[in-house]
């Protein structure tokens, strides 16, 4: 992709400023847009043959004239099914919930703007898949997210590469500005100088 743009300040040549695109600082206002992939298939997938299993060698091991070793090994391989499916279904739901978690905030986050501009729902919608499996300690998951996260300018370096800018709402930061309270001992200074002056 090459290097970043710099930043304005810091170009030569101040008259071959690179167009950039003002983000609102407050964020894309309004719901997010409705989730557009389909279910983790393979997970689910795994899930149901996990349980199929545990069920076939729970039936295996009511059979009477299962005996020794083989039903040693069957009461082994039913365990491992039964664990293989709780882990399963212990990740589907942790998906479920951070994909549902960070679907509504990104759609809140200055980018978003660009995104639904451009269209980009289903993009952000399998970074939210890869970054929930990351996550989970999934590390192939967390380099697919990585890049797309470089894509969609979640970073301070991708939105540079993108030429996108988070504009500044002045607004809100001299709302937060406040000023400092007076101390009792300030205030008794102000009354002392105020008499003070009125005396002379």
């Amino acid at each position: 992709m090459g290097p970043p743009p710099k930043a304005g300040d810091q170009r030569r040549r101040r008259n071959a400023s690179v167009a950039m695109t003002r983000l609102p600082a407050g964020g894309r206002q309004g719901d997010a847009p409705r989730w557009p992939l389909l279910a983790d298939i393979v997970t689910t997938e795994r899930l149901a043959a996990a349980r199929r299993l545990a069920d076939e060698l729970e039936l295996k091991l009511l059979e009477p004239d299962l005996s020794g070793r083989e039903r040693s090994a069957a009461q082994r391989k039913h365990d491992a099914a039964i664990t293989d499916a709780n882990i399963l279904t212990a990740q589907l739901d942790a998906q479920d919930r951070v994909e549902a978690e960070l679907w509504a905030d990104l759609w809140h986050t200055p980018q978003a703007v660009a995104w639904e501009r451009l269209g980009w729902t289903r993009e952000v919608a399998q970074y939210v898949r890869w970054k929930a499996k990351a996550e989970q300690g999934d590390l192939d998951a967390a380099k697919e997210a990585r890049q797309l996260a470089d894509r969609l300018g979640l970073n301070p370096l991708a939105l540079l590469r993108l030429r996108w800018e988070v504009a500044e709402d002045e607004v809100a930061e001299q709302r937060t500005t406040r000023r400092r309270p007076v101390s009792a001992r300030q205030r008794l200074k102000v009354v002392d100088s105020a008499e003070a002056a009125g005396g002379m």
